[in-house]
Order: structure tokens, then C-alpha cells, then sequence
């Protein structure tokens, strides 16, 4: 076999050491703006309202836990790097004409997330039927645009905290499906 030699341009050590530095620096700076934007996700939670429809209707515990379901999702995607971002309870106040107003009015609830600097606002509520259970419920909203996300309604049963956190971490969980799916929720505690 008649083998013809192949001429290779020889490289300058020199010159491939900054062109490998250039690539890892590079690379370096890519990771560091994709994370930085990925992290980024600002969301708006609005307090929640409480939809009571059993016999004995707004009883302090079920005012309690709803009022504690905002801080509990907060918890959550802050652990999957949200930005939560806080909207004033006066300012929500004022936004809501009535019960379920903001639930109700996407386009409302987006104009408020907007004005705070929230990409997405959350608006829910914690539907209870009976004394056996109750649903969380929430919108997600595009506050740029006002289009509904997500709906998601997630139930809880009795009134017990750690059942309530279970649910919220269920929430989250669906509420992030539709976002940067960064949230893994914890495992479930064996007996």
C-alpha cells in the first residue's frame, strides 16, 4: 500500500492556551447569565380568601390556615428560586371590588402584579365544602399580559397544618410544572 503523508499546519502552543481560555471563559460567562435569568422568576402571591360554605362558616382555626397559605407557598418556591415579590395588602385591597373579584378579573390581578414588577401573580382561595376537607385553589396570571397560566385546585383533608403543607407543596409543585420546573417537594414522611 502506497501511503501518502498528510501535512498538518502546526499550532502554536501559545495560540491554542488563549484560545482555551477564551472557550472556558466563555463558557463561564454563559452559565452565569443563563442561571442569573433563570433564577429571575418573579412571581406575585395574593393573600388567599376563604370560601366557607359549611354550617358554622369562618371559624378562627379555618381564618388561620387560610391566612397561612400564602406564607407556606411563598416557602416553597422560594426554594426553587422565585422571586416573590410583595404586593401591599392596601393596594389589594383596594384592587378587589368584593369576594372573589380578583379570582374572578385575571386582567385585574395582572394590572397589580404589573405595577409591583411581578412577571406572574397567583390569586387563590381555600374553597371548604365541608368539615372533612377543603381546596386550595389558585389562578396563575401572566401579569404582562393577563392570560390565565394555570388553574390548579389541590385538596386538603381536615384542617390539620402538616396536611395543609402537604397540600401547598403540592401546589407549588403543579404551580412550577408551568414555570422553570425547579421544585422538587420533599418526600413524604414514612411511619
Amino acid at each position: 500500500m502506497n501511503y501518502k503523508s498528510i501535512e498538518m499546519p502546526i499550532i502554536s502552543s501559545k495560540k491554542t492556551k488563549i484560545t482555551a481560555r477564551y472557550q472556558v471563559f466563555l463558557s463561564i460567562v454563559f452559565c452565569l447569565i443563563s442561571t442569573h435569568l433563570h433564577a429571575e422568576t418573579k412571581i406575585a402571591i395574593l393573600d388567599f380568601e376563604l370560601n366557607d360554605v359549611t354550617l358554622a362558616p369562618r371559624i378562627p382555626a379555618e381564618i388561620e390556615r387560610t391566612a397561612s397559605i400564602k406564607g407556606m407557598l411563598e416557602g416553597e418556591l422560594k426554594k426553587a428560586d422565585y422571586k416573590i415579590i410583595a404586593i401591599d395588602l392596601s393596594k389589594q385591597q383596594q384592587a378587589n371590588a368584593g369576594f372573589g373579584y380578583l379570582f374572578d378579573h385575571n386582567d385585574v390581578a395582572a394590572a397589580l402584579a404589573k405595577k409591583s414588577g411581578a412577571d406572574y401573580v397567583l390569586v387563590g382561595r381555600l374553597h371548604k365544602p365541608s368539615f372533612l376537607f377543603a381546596y386550595i385553589i389558585g389562578h396563575l396570571v401572566n401579569a404582562h399580559n393577563g392570560t390565565l397560566l394555570g388553574n390548579y385546585t389541590v385538596e386538603t383533608k381536615g384542617g390539620d397544618k402538616k396536611l395543609t403543607l402537604k397540600a401547598v407543596e403540592t401546589f407549588a409543585d403543579n404551580i412550577d410544572n408551568d414555570l422553570d420546573n425547579k421544585y422538587t417537594p420533599p418526600p413524604p414522611v414514612s411511619r
